[in-house]
């Protein structure tokens, strides 16, 4: 299937267009920010290549460094020489080192080092008067963002715990998460600052404040720091490597100068001082942590750490919820593009009147206002639509521009020369094409939204030439925009399930029996989908956390005895927060997995099960005073080993709620009639208001706070997936506050007789 997608919010650039700031090379600048040293070295025998040395390495050395040896030039606190520190350097961003001084008592800098190309990069920051010695001292910073992040109900919510945090632990005045779309416009979409800069909260911004080479550099290095808009760079000698002949590479670098440019918007934006966090979701930038002061101010290495590890922690967070929201969204589409295959595979009329016989679902797929189907020269239409002529003329146009299967467009009248006559009824369409052949279509329609976008300064003219050099905008007031001749833009979901429907009509038309390859096709889109959700999480997540609860173990058990009680139970707090977050991540990983695991119903003797569950959770229960009230249970036909992670989650909910009482009381039972067989797991725990009732079986959904009961509000939502989803069932719960809870789940009877 191809698809075409147009209707951008492209902005014009004015005279110069920017290609000058949009070629500047600036991965290479060939200088450094003056807080510190930058050192290249000959991998093979550590000595020094290239140098840039600010006002304080200066200050600490005397001499030429060119070609001397990195051990006689810097001595580390913590290791007997450099060459130590660097043998088992890996690759990939900068890597601490620890502190070390270019002289006995000379100023103490941060060492931190990275492989560029053939060249080992070593730089020296200067150490921030008071700052935290490792990151285990900012840990309880980061502490409440983490315990926060589970309540959170949608993106913004979670941008704004975000920026609440960063601004807390940096003491910057503005924070800001700004989000990318499609055309690289950037959208602040939460905020937290003071009074010292204003607020930017719902501004937009051109692509052109964050050129494409500044969208790959934040995409290589999540993190960035200019701490003086006014700093004076320090140059690199020599300007080029000895043996390549060219400039150094400090696309990782920490001291990384940045670009006049860019430096002249901070001055015009007001700001002396900004650090970015790069958010990615599935390797792509989806935005920025965008941080201001407007004095300049210096950022601590463990504190940027800090800051960085709550940007991976969103990234994580936005792309699972973005993948949640797709997959819940998909599957809606699917249910309805389910109901349309089977009207038009129960109809004697023909696909047409099958679809058009039911208004409401052919225009529920994609949330259009009217649609219309163009077969063998007629034209038939529900809704809101151009009139036939018109539709005519549309068609005559996508016939002729040679587009894919599949063409999507909010904004038609930018591709359509006489579309804007009939743009409040189609200023977006979406089309799937039957037959080019005979100009067959199904064109769904939505009308003109009049709408009102603020920016963060014109977008029109984002930048001022001056000859041959580039200014960017002085303004950032607000400036607002009427958008015309738009639509409300189709969406993943819509787009691929207007070329499902097209492709069911297309074996219809054909007379092709391949209707089941079609749901095979849906299905394995679903599972790779699925796959790269598990691949993002069990990737940047998982070693992460095994990395800190290994380390941090390591620490306790060799260094413990030269830590205070203080620093001890610190790490105890660290391993328990990776180990939890770790526990997270398996939940969200079985969640993911169980929608594409195979299907193997049998007849399973619900009753052994029950024992199998009971005996698995009594060990848990050791220690308290539990009744157990299990009837004789119908048998089921169903997957096993789905049914036991059903009746393991269930129970283990009752034994977990009931933990409060003295004498607990769980009811496990089930009846069965004709059409179904029904089974309740029942406690007389916690219990929860059934105002909440529709929350209980959402991801991330708890009516109970952490403190009090553990748990990452997964279980129940893999319950309903294996119930509802995975065998045709229904799951439903009923309680009551401080009284207990009772969680019923049906099978559907497919024995008849059970």
């Amino acid at each position: 299937m191809t698809v075409n997608l147009r209707g951008g919010n492209a902005v014009a650039t004015g005279p110069g267009d920017l290609d000058a700031c949009a070629r500047e090379p600036i991965h290479i600048p060939g200088t450094i920010q003056p807080q510190g040293a930058l050192f290249v070295l000959d991998p093979r025998d550590l000595r020094v290549w290239q140098a840039a040395l600010g006002p304080s390495a200066q200050a600490s050395r005397a001499g030429d460094p060119l070609g001397q040896s990195i051990d006689a030039l810097v001595r580390p606190d913590r290791a007997p020489s450099c060459s130590a520190l660097l043998a088992e350097l890996p690759s990939g961003g900068a890597t601490f080192l620890g502190t070390g001084r270019l002289a006995a008592r000379g100023t103490p800098f941060n060492l931190l080092a990275h492989r560029s190309g053939a060249a080992i990069i070593l730089e020296l920051e200067e150490v921030v008067e008071g700052e935290p010695g490792s990151l285990e001292d900012v840990h309880p910073l980061v502490r409440s963002f983490l315990n926060d992040l589970q309540p959170a109900r949608s993106i913004e919510e979670l941008g704004v715990l975000a920026a609440r945090e960063v601004r807390r632990i940096t003491g910057l005045d503005r924070v800001l998460v700004y989000r990318f779309d499609a055309d690289w416009n950037g959208t602040v979409v939460a905020e937290d600052r003071n009074e010292r800069l204003p607020s930017y909260l719902d501004l937009r911004f051109p692509a052109s404040d964050v050129p494409a080479q500044a969208r790959e550099l934040y995409r290589l290095n999540r993190l960035r720091l200019i701490a003086d808009a006014n700093y004076v760079p320090i140059p690199i000698e020599p300007p080029v490597h000895p043996d390549s002949r060219a400039p150094v590479d400090l696309s990782l670098a920490v001291l990384r100068s940045v670009s006049p440019v860019h430096l002249e918007y901070m001055r015009n934006m007001g700001t002396g001082a900004s650090m970015s966090i790069s958010l990615l979701s599935e390797g792509r930038l989806w935005g920025l942590i965008s941080c201001h002061n407007r004095d300049p101010h210096r950022v601590p290495y463990h504190v940027r750490t800090a800051c960085e590890f709550i940007g991976q922690i969103l990234s994580l967070q936005i792309a699972a919820r973005e993948a949640t929201a797709l997959a819940e969204r998909r599957i809606e589409l699917r249910s309805i593009q389910s109901r349309l295959l089977s009207h038009m595979a129960g109809s004697e009329v023909g696909f047409a009147d099958a679809l058009l016989a039911s208004p409401e679902e052919l225009l529920g797929l994609t949330r259009a206002a009217g649609a219309a189907i163009i077969l063998d020269g007629s034209c038939r239409t529900i809704g809101e639509t151009p009139s036939d002529d018109e539709i005519a003329r549309l068609v005559q146009w996508l016939s002729e521009d040679g587009r894919g299967d599949v063409y999507a467009t909010d904004a038609l009248s930018a591709d359509m020369p006489d579309a804007e006559g009939f743009k409040d009824r189609a200023s977006g369409i979406l089309a799937a094409t039957i037959s080019r052949v005979r100009r067959s279509y199904l064109i769904w329609f939505r009308p003109e939204v009049v709408r009102t976008v603020s920016w963060g300064g014109s977008p029109i003219k984002p930048a001022e030439p001056d000859g041959a050099r580039i200014h960017p905008r002085k303004s950032f007031e607000v400036w607002k925009e009427i958008v015309r001749l738009r639509s409300a833009p189709w969406d993943e979901a819509e787009i691929d399930a207007a070329g499902q429907l097209r492709s069911a009509i297309v074996d219809i038309v054909l007379r092709s029996a391949e209707e089941m390859a079609q749901l095979n096709e849906q299905l394995v889109r679903s599972n790779r989908e699925l796959e790269a959700f598990s691949y993002s999480v069990s990737h940047d997540l998982r070693a992460p956390f095994r990395h800190i609860v290994g380390y941090s173990e390591l620490l306790k058990q060799n260094e413990g005895q030269s830590l205070s009680e203080r620093g001890r139970r610190y790490i105890d707090t660290i391993i328990e927060s990776a180990v939890s977050a770790g526990g997270l991540v398996d939940d969200l990983l079985s969640f993911s997995q169980m929608g594409r695991a195979t299907l193997n119903p049998i007849l399973i003797d619900m009753n052994a099960l029950a024992a199998e569950v009971r005996g698995r959770f009594e060990q848990d229960a050791r220690g308290r005073t539990v009744h157990w009230k299990i009837a004789d249970l119908p048998p089921a036909f169903a997957d096993p080993g789905m049914m036991r992670l059903v009746l393991q989650n269930l129970v283990d909910n009752a034994v977990k709620f009931t933990r409060g009482r003295d004498e607990a009381v769980i009811e496990i039972g089930g009846a069965a009639d004709e059409s179904e067989i029904a089974y309740f797991v029942r406690d007389n725990g916690a219990g929860f208001d059934m105002a909440y009732s529709s929350k209980l079986f959402g991801v991330f959904q708890r009516l109970h706070r952490v403190e009090e009961f553990e748990g990452t509000g997964i279980g129940l939502a893999n319950v309903k997936r294996i119930v509802e989803q995975r065998h045709g069932g229904r799951v439903w719960a009923e309680g009551e506050t401080d009284v207990g809870a009772t969680i019923h789940f049906a099978l559907p009877n497919i024995r008849g007789s059970v």
